[in-house]
């Protein structure tokens, strides 16, 4: 039998990979975005009750109803936009899900869509998948920001689509206003969809407002946008988000959707209808996490690693010219073994492994986990 690889370049994923090493040698893992600490203990409770209650079939095929009216409801309060729940939203296995829903209702072999890196390594596989190409757009390399004018020329008339993400991963920048001027004067006048990745809307720091593209009519209009229920109530194992996108578009994401998953955990998707009622279980998240940062931070004060500025996400990313000139993976997966810490070697999340001597760093942990974590890395 001969199999014709769709995917040929791609292997098992460095995630994979890091926290497999991080278990076998029993190392602290600072490499996958996942936290140690447990989900808040109502929603436990929430998700009992509905398979107590008999919830447990089938959910609709675009998602429990009650849930995605809470998910309308908060739309409007934090980006006051009007989002219709039976047309607009689709609930989904996880966010990663909804990206490759996303752009497998728009591709067709021959589009281009163009992606920033280092980025999240789902983006590029999806493309290929679709028999697209994707057009690498690098970030500014001092501060990891959206390079525009390099956008700009990256656009031809095959550009199908631009994917954005942030809070981003792996770096932790920040979309700010400018950002959002600078993508208007890029697709204005074009067919180009977006493709917001916005799983960290919550976790963002430093007071600094989310600029999804919910807020801007003009670019909603244009956006599937993706969220994660995981990364924002530390449930990531119940692989939940959601799609909010126009009708037009939802109608074609939806036809990806019912014939690959079709519908997600039911017993979820009740406790969140209920649970998201709570403002100020997602107002509180963004202090929350800063202060798991700033922890970080100040307990690797006395490394050798540099550490980038983070405004979001779950990570922050250092170099280490005063440790070693090794390639990242090379010192990422001695540092698992030799120092019992997992992180991730940025170099994969370019396409081509530029290894600018960066590792991304996991601070959604315990205050124990992170402390013994900087322990270890001072020593360097």
């Amino acid at each position: 039998m001969i199999l014709n690889s769709k995917l040929p370049k791609v292997g098992t994923n460095i995630f994979t990979i890091m926290s497999g090493l991080a278990t076998h040698h029993q190392a602290i893992n600072l490499s996958q975005g996942f936290p140690d600490y447990p989900m808040d203990e109502a929603l436990h409770r929430l998700v009992a009750e509905a398979m107590q209650k008999g919830f447990n079939q089938y959910a609709p095929m675009p998602g429990w109803m009650p849930l995605r009216e809470s998910i309308a409801e908060k739309i409007s309060f934090l980006y006051d936009a009007a989002v219709d729940p039976d047309k607009d939203i689709t609930i989904t296995p996880g966010g990663t899900y909804a990206i490759y829903s996303a752009l497998t209702a728009i591709l067709n072999p021959g589009d281009e869509v163009i992606v920033m890196e280092p980025g999240y390594d789902s983006y590029i596989p999806n493309i290929e998948i679709n028999l697209a190409t994707a057009i690498r757009v690098p970030l500014r390399p001092s501060d990891f920001r959206i390079n525009w004018p390099l956008v700009a020329q990256a656009i031809t008339p095959k550009t199908k689509a631009i994917v954005l993400n942030s809070p981003h991963n792996p770096t932790g920048t920040v979309m700010d206003e400018n950002d959002i001027a600078e993508l208007r004067k890029v697709v204005a006048g074009t067919n180009i969809f977006i493709v917001s990745d916005e799983v960290y809307e919550h976790l963002i720091f430093d007071g600094i407002a989310h600029q999804s593209m919910l807020r801007y009519p003009d670019l909603r209009e244009r956006s599937f946008v993706c969220f994660s229920f995981g990364k924002t109530y530390n449930c990531t194992g119940w692989k939940l988000g959601y799609c909010v996108a126009p009708s037009e578009m939802t109608v074609e994401f939806r036809k990806v959707h019912q014939f690959n998953a079709f519908a997600c955990f039911t017993p979820s998707q009740v406790a969140l209808a209920a649970y998201l009622k709570n403002k100020e279980a997602y107002l509180s998240l963004p202090a929350i996490m800063q202060d798991r940062r700033d922890q970080f931070i100040r307990l690797m004060a006395s490394s050798r690693f540099s550490l980038k500025h983070s405004s979001g996400s779950y990570f922050i990313c250092g170099t280490y010219e005063r440790i070693s000139d090794e390639p990242d993976r090379e010192l990422a997966i001695r540092l698992t073994k030799e120092a019992g810490v997992a992180t991730i070697p940025v170099s994969a999340f370019y396409a081509d492994g530029t290894d600018n001597k960066v590792l991304r760093f996991c601070f959604c942990k315990k205050d124990q986990t992170l402390e013994k974590a900087a322990e270890r890395l001072c020593k360097l």
